[in-house]
């Protein structure tokens, strides 16, 4: 799919300002977002897996995150092609992954998940019963074990474990999959976390407790001076209306404490990046999701949601999208820093070259997103 409008090379300069945080530095403000592809035979990344991000490297994307790898839990994915982030052969095939982006001049970070009580869309059945907070997947639908004290403190110890890992592989960063109705995000909300001890709690500070503490662990496992990302969102795949912190009150109690625990970057997940906030106190062209996390915390964040879609994303598997809606939109919030680097998703999986025609003008090539290549690893 071609474009009709496109911007010119001028407009998207805000994009390809380079980016320094810590250790972690960028060529430009494109993150490519993490994307299950379940295509990782027995979890452990082939040549296959290494060469899909590498031709996203050398297309020009400043940052590559990595679909969802999963930590050493007994049951911690809901599909068998998931990647482990543990094992010596899966940590030797995301070895080659980063190798391979880093030859094709990238950088990258592994996205560290537990999947919770989440259900195979495939059909799927683990040989164990999975585990979330409270035995739920949503408020009322029971699903899994609840993790007693002892699974909590392991959990916590294999994202430390993975984290480390990831530095020891030479990834550039790590992010911590905390959104979406996950298993973090599951702590964190009250329709799923209904524990009467000290993992659960009525207010949405007590019950970040295991996020922090997660946090903490990892920072303690990695040091200082590696980054570490943390992908939150307000919407769950349980419930897309849900909101964990209604105010920007509500947002600093949930998000200071874990700023403080150790995270440099907030990757701020929803549905639509131009959409406002708290469009009550600032608008309808107010601060978003990651504009309100910057403000609060004063860390950098990672705003994502429908670039390069023609609505929000979920219209895409219809077959619907379009590689320049709403880049005017992203430009313009850039450039008045409200946030400092976008994920791009989808686009990316049809045109892997998408950051490099777009830096270079070359938007008579682009190509939309195909929902078809949803089931290839090209």
């Amino acid at each position: 799919m071609t474009l009709d409008n496109p911007a010119t090379t001028a407009d998207v300069a805000p994009l390809f300002k380079p980016f320094k945080n810590g250790s972690l530095e960028l060529k430009n403000r494109i993150v490519m977002a993490p994307m299950t592809r379940g295509m990782a035979p027995d979890g452990v990344p082939a040549q296959q897996n290494a060469d899909y991000y590498a031709r996203r490297a050398a297309g020009g994307v400043g940052l590559i995150l990595s679909e969802g790898t999963v930590i050493d839990r007994p049951v911690s994915r809901n599909e068998p092609g998931i990647p482990f982030f543990h094992g010596d052969a899966a940590l030797a095939g995301w070895k080659t992954v980063a190798d391979a982006v880093h030859a094709a001049g990238g950088r990258i970070g592994p996205q560290i998940w537990h999947t919770a009580t989440a259900p195979s869309s495939s059909g799927w059945e683990a040989d164990a019963p999975m585990e979330s907070p409270s035995g739920l997947f949503a408020p009322g639908k029971p699903s899994g074990n609840v993790m007693t004290e002892k699974d909590i403190e392991d959990t916590i110890a294999a994202f430390a474990s993975a984290a480390a890992d990831a530095k020891r592989l030479g990834f550039d960063v790590a992010e911590l999959h905390a959104a979406h109705g996950y298993l973090i995000d599951q702590f964190f909300w009250e329709g799923t976390n209904q524990r009467e001890d000290g993992w659960g709690g009525k207010t949405l500070a007590e019950r970040s407790r295991f996020a922090v503490e997660v946090v903490k662990a990892v920072r303690a496992a990695v040091g200082p001076d590696f980054p570490v990302i943390l992908r939150l969102s307000q919407w769950k795949q349980q419930d897309y209306a849900a909101r964990l912190a209604a105010t920007p009150d509500e947002l600093e109690a949930w998000l200071a404490p874990l700023s403080d625990a150790g995270v440099d970057i907030f990757h701020c997940s929803q549905r639509r990046f131009w959409e406002p906030e708290f469009a009550d106190i600032d608008g309808e062209d107010g601060l978003n999701f990651a504009g309100w996390a910057k403000k609060i915390t004063g860390k950098p964040t990672i705003s994502v949601g429908s670039v390069g879609l023609d609505a929000d994303f979920f219209s895409a598997f219809s077959g619907g999208g379009s590689a320049n809606v709403g880049i005017e939109k992203l430009l313009t919030r850039l450039d008045r820093d409200e946030f400092d680097l976008i994920a791009v998703g989808r686009v990316l999986l049809s045109d892997p070259e998408w950051a490099e025609k777009i830096r270079t003008g070359d938007t008579a090539s682009l190509l939309g997103f195909d929902p078809s290549d949803l089931g290839k690893l090209t």
